[in-house]
């Protein structure tokens, strides 16, 4: 991990969404490296800044968020992924899963799932 702060990136197409994880992470400790509202964004936004984690909506614009995580696995520096999403069906997070997913947070969700969610992806306590 890139210092000693993990950094992280937001795919999702809701802004409200987005700033409550940012908020959510940063306040935990992590380093905020930019969000995205599509998924062809967020795929740049990960090449360009190589974050540590990314947190990414199954339910996008465009590219859906089976098909961003099946693209990140190809990076040449693969993040720790976790899939946030409100469509939490059986199939969607064996899919994930499958695909790599590090972990998977069902929408709503409180903020101690998602920093435990976050923790367990990361392999270490945050602050």
């Amino acid at each position: 991990m890139a210092g000693d702060k993990p950094t992280f990136v937001v795919i999702d197409d809701d802004s409200v969404l987005r700033s409550l994880i940012r908020g959510i992470l940063t306040d935990a400790g992590l380093e905020f490296a930019g969000s995205a509202v599509n998924g062809e964004e967020g795929l740049k936004l990960c090449q360009d800044k190589l974050p540590d984690l990314v947190l990414l909506d199954i339910n996008l614009p465009g590219s859906d968020g089976i098909n961003v995580l099946a693209s990140l696995a190809k990076m040449r520096r693969v993040p720790r992924v976790v899939m946030v999403s409100g469509e939490a069906t059986l199939p969607r997070v064996k899919s994930s899963i499958s695909l790599g997913a590090s972990g998977f947070v069902v929408k709503p969700f409180t903020a101690a799932k998602l920093i435990g969610v976050t923790e367990q992806a990361l392999g270490r306590k945050l602050a």
